[in-house]
């Protein structure tokens, strides 16, 4: 029976570079070598290797080079205070243009998305509780509109 996600896997050109970037997301290094390092994501339970080398030139699609990291909901309201203080820039999600965290009413989820220096698509991500009412909403919803609907 599953269990869990135990490790994805991110292509990058220095690594680095990329294992200051990951240490600033305060991910803990759980083991290296020339070209590969590994971070705990959950220490003992989950993780993500980075490896350097030619793939990073292989082009971003959701379904390749992309991590959403679990945080929670009060995380996720103050996330863009905690990447500016990294100096990560938050960045738009899709044809969006705005970088604020959002809800997906219709998942029962919230994010905000940023790049690694590989331009590795980062995402925090975290669960809400929609309302019956709500739950059909195909829309998003800035965290500020969602707490508001939520009044």
């Amino acid at each position: 029976m599953i269990k869990g996600l135990f490790e994805a896997h991110l292509p990058v050109s220095n690594l680095e570079k990329a294992k200051e970037f990951y240490k600033s997301l305060n991910l803990e290094l759980a083991w290296e070598d020339e070209d590969t390092a590994f971070f705990w994501i959950e220490k003992e339970k989950s993780w993500l290797g980075l490896w350097e080398g030619e793939e990073v030139e292989t082009p971003y699609h959701p379904s390749l080079r992309h991590i959403a990291f679990r945080v929670d909901y009060e995380f996720m309201k103050d996330s863009l205070n905690w990447l500016e203080e990294r100096n990560i820039n938050a960045v738009p999600f899709g044809k969006r243009t705005s970088v604020e965290p959002f809800v997906r009413p219709n998942q029962g989820n919230a994010s905000v998305y940023f790049q690694d220096p590989d331009g590795n698509s980062l995402e925090f991500m975290c669960f809400v509780d929609v309302p019956p009412v709500l739950k059909g909403r195909q829309e998003k919803f800035l965290v500020e509109e969602w707490e508001e609907l939520l009044r």
